[in-house]
């Protein structure tokens, strides 16, 4: 019969913290399934119990110099277990959030990133077109479209009548849908900046 089986948890422990293999191999052999089956009934996995199992007894023999058991040498082990287990639980939930934070990500359409590129350029294109516009044509659709005025707004600021500010737009539409094609048009209809 093996003497370090006839020593208390107090008595292992003590030796423990002093290097003693056996001490530390009377332990193991003395905890390890209750530990496996408590971490089982926690986990519900029994290669996820072992690796926990595993990773108390690395700990404590890493750790023995420094061992500070406070009330029993089980309840230790059942408290490194526990913290085990609830470490994994709460990375796991970590790494679930993270996991479908990018799912979600790349779920959405590509179109979003794509359209407002595109979106970006057709601005730009018929911004470039606007400026092309003969100067007096410009002004008044710029105030018409991008200042929202009424015709009568624009005659009285630019002191022209109200037919010369509608056949000014009209001229300005019709350039604009020749140079940039029926859709743009249609988009900068729509969609006025």
């Amino acid at each position: 019969m093996n003497v370090y089986q006839q020593f208390t948890d107090q008595q292992l422990a003590d030796l423990l913290k002093s290097g003693d293999q056996q001490a530390y191999i009377e332990i193991y052999n003395r905890y390890i399934f209750v530990l496996l089956n408590h971490t089982y009934n926690k986990t519900g996995n029994r290669e996820e119990a072992k690796d926990i199992v595993h990773e108390v007894f690395a700990k404590l023999w890493a750790n023995r110099e420094q061992l500070q058991i406070m009330s029993s040498l089980a309840g230790f082990l059942y408290t490194s277990a526990r913290n085990i287990v609830l470490n994994q639980i709460t990375h796991k939930k970590i790494e679930e959030k993270y996991f479908n934070s990018i799912q979600q990500f790349l779920e959405q359409p590509q179109t979003i990133t794509d359209h407002r590129v595109r979106e970006n350029q057709l601005i730009a294109l018929i911004e470039k077109e606007i400026a092309a516009l003969p100067p007096k044509m410009r002004e008044v659709f710029e105030l018409s479209r991008k200042q929202h005025l009424s015709h009568k707004e624009i005659a009285e600021k630019l002191d022209i009548s109200e037919q010369t500010v509608s056949k000014h737009v009209t001229n300005a539409l019709k350039i604009l849908r020749i140079k940039l094609g029926f859709f743009a048009y249609l988009l900068w209809i729509i969609y006025p900046k």
